[in-house]
């Protein structure tokens, strides 16, 4: 509890609201800027702010992924062969922390640089988005756009294995890196479809981990209460004014976001 001692409650609901305004806002995030705001904002430790940030996404994607099912915007057979992946790639990174309790202290630094090379990845991966998407629609599909493609099955099964390795070890993964990994696979699907799919899978996979985390002592569950407290109105806020925006900003702007986060963990480690 000392946390609250230095720092207050409003804080934390604050920066539940700033970060949960951003996801709304940009549609991507949560975990690329949950984590990063807990460990360098709140001082959190690492393994801690992984895992309440993961139940977090867990419960703040279920809405989301609730109304990408009715509009029909997700693939299950896509979502199956990821999961296939990730759900078992995610179980033995937990398991191993289980199994071999590593140093508290070295494996902060681990999930930090980890962190930082994901949240760097994530960045490139927001600002090409378009320009992936783009070049995806104009080679080999011949005009043939559909929403319903065959499942890829070997590649999206890799795709699911690293992405659950690093959502189980940093939280970061699921979001942009996911979705953009998936418009290289399946360019011939609308990005509203895509999206929903990357959304759908993340919650099983978000889940696992962030139980496990909670059965290993890794969860806050009052920071939790409170950045929900403050992310709920925050993601209502951005999802209303988002398309008040044009993409581009949004996207420029979540690309220097993460990059300011990714700065902020390895700024720490160089001194």
């Amino acid at each position: 509890m000392e946390l609250f001692f230095s720092t207050g409650w409003p804080v934390v609901i604050i920066g539940g609201f700033a970060v949960g305004f951003l996801v709304g806002l940009t549609g991507v995030g949560a975990g690329s800027l949950m984590t990063p705001f807990l460990i360098s904002g709140l001082g959190v430790p690492p393994i801690l702010a992984v895992g309440t940030d993961l139940l977090f996404a867990s419960i703040t994607k279920a809405s989301a992924a609730w109304r990408h099912n009715r509009l029909g915007n997700v693939d299950w057979p896509i979502v199956k062969w990821m999961a296939l992946g990730s759900l078992p790639g995610a179980a033995a990174v937990l398991a191993w922390m289980y199994l071999t309790k590593p140093d508290v202290h070295v494996l902060s630094i681990i999930i930090r640089e980890v962190l930082a090379a994901a949240l760097v990845i994530s960045a490139l991966c927001v600002a090409a988005y378009p320009l992936l998407k783009r070049r995806a629609n104009g080679n080999g599909n011949n005009g043939a756009a559909t929403d319903n493609p065959p499942v890829r099955r070997a590649p999206t099964l890799a795709l699911g294995i690293i992405l659950g390795v690093l959502v189980a070890l940093t939280s970061v993964g699921a979001g942009a890196i996911g979705v953009v990994a998936l418009t290289v696979l399946y360019h011939t699907m609308s990005a509203r479809r895509l999206i929903g799919t990357d959304i759908v899978h993340a919650i099983p996979l978000t889940f696992l981990a962030g139980i496990s985390h909670f059965g290993m002592g890794h969860v806050d569950l009052t920071i939790l209460g409170l950045l929900l407290i403050g992310s709920v109105p925050g993601i209502a806020l951005g999802s209303r004014i988002t398309s008040m925006v044009p993409d581009w900003v949004l996207r420029v702007v979540l690309a220097l976001v993460l990059g300011w986060a990714a700065y902020s963990l390895i700024g720490p480690l160089a001194h």
